[in-house]
């Protein structure tokens, strides 16, 4: 009997998608200049001998491998200042992240610690102006209340950008805009889409004169992109839930490129999990508002996106994963083992990959 082997099963333990990560490669800074990061590019299946499936670039370089005709698909959600830190009526510290509006002039949120998010106690952010805590949900997330002023006015007088947990300082005035793409729209999330930090308005329009399209949607980025994967088998992991929204705008572009033959570039992936939430037949999508809880692992077959430009991600993480089951497995971590021998920068302010 002849033929090749069947392929292996795809990894199916947290641990297949764990490193070891040099502590000092975690950006604590943006780069110097917004889209002056550099750019590891990484080919699935190299169509000439000579292209290397490898390849140390610039994130400038992106002019030159989109070509005419294909669509580049960004997250404009804009990233709210929901981070109050306040006290107990001990006096101790304590904080609330605001994850999102809820029904009757409440708060989906988290916190710490979690005896200060009781219901029935209150964090004081200031004079007459508190957090109040009405039940705990099953998921852990606290319901709560902002008192003493509108919501409105206590995020503008209290509210703290959220920045990552492994960034270890506080946020500077820089971050207002660095941690914030260039083309963010509506506040909603409490993280940046990352990927997409690297682009300035000269690429963009570059991109566009070229005849690159760009199409815009939003998913509102939500805390469980930190949490990490506390179950050994990965189909058991609860994923967590993320509002988006696909323009009829968008939806459009993306069935015209895909009549002339064009390619979807997805920057990030929170929009690879906007669009394959929404897919159709054909990589086609579904426009308006949905939740998703869509966990993309290896063996996962596309339906939407081509091309992926993402940021390096953390270990054991459902990020990770979602790039093993884009580029490859094997092909993913052997990328992660290059750019740490070549000293990239990792996670949100690092440097970015690009999967062709």
């Amino acid at each position: 009997m002849t033929g090749d082997a069947p392929p292996p099963p795809p990894p199916r333990r947290v641990s297949d998608f764990d490193y070891e990560l040099p502590p000092e490669l975690i950006a604590q800074t943006p780069s110097a200049e917004r889209g002056a990061s550099r750019l590891l590019l990484v080919r699935r299946d190299p169509r000439l001998p000579a292209e290397p499936e490898l390849e140390d670039r610039d994130f400038e370089d992106l002019l030159g491998l989109i070509p005419a005709g294909d669509l580049l698909v960004v997250n404009t959600t804009r990233v709210r200042h929901a981070r109050l830190v306040g006290t107990r009526p001990s006096g101790g510290p304590a904080e609330v992240l605001l994850i999102h509006p809820a029904a009757d002039d409440t708060w989906i949120a988290i916190g710490k610690p979690g005896s200060a998010l009781r219901p029935g106690k209150r964090i004081a952010l200031g004079p007459g102006v508190s957090v109040e805590t009405l039940e705990v949900l099953p998921g852990g997330e606290r319901r709560v209340r902002l008192l003493g002023a509108e919501p409105e006015e206590v995020l503008r007088r209290f509210g703290r950008l959220p920045l990552p947990p492994y960034i270890t300082r506080e946020p500077e005035p820089e971050d207002d805009t660095r941690y914030q793409t260039v083309y963010a729209e509506r506040e909603g999330s409490v993280a940046a889409p990352t990927a997409g930090l690297h682009f300035t308005p000269a690429l963009l329009a570059a991109l566009e004169s070229r005849g690159v399209g760009v199409a815009r949607l939003d998913l509102e980025v939500g805390p469980g992109t930190f949490r990490p994967v506390e179950t050994e088998d990965i189909a058991a992991h609860p994923m967590h839930p993320e509002r988006y929204e696909i323009p009829e705008a968008a939806a459009g572009q993306i069935e015209r490129t895909r009549a002339a033959g064009g390619r979807l570039w997805a920057v990030g992936t929170t929009v690879v999990r906007s669009l394959e939430s929404a897919a159709l037949p054909g990589g086609l999508v579904r426009p308006g508002s949905a939740t998703t809880r869509l966990l993309i692992t290896p063996g996962y077959r596309f339906q939407v996106v081509d091309r992926l430009v993402t940021n390096f991600h953390l270990p054991r993480s459902t990020l990770l994963m979602l790039v093993s089951a884009f580029a490859g497995h094997a092909r993913t971590l052997a990328a992660y083992r290059h750019a740490i021998g070549r000293r990239y920068r990792f996670y949100s302010y690092g440097d970015a990959m690009v999967v062709l």
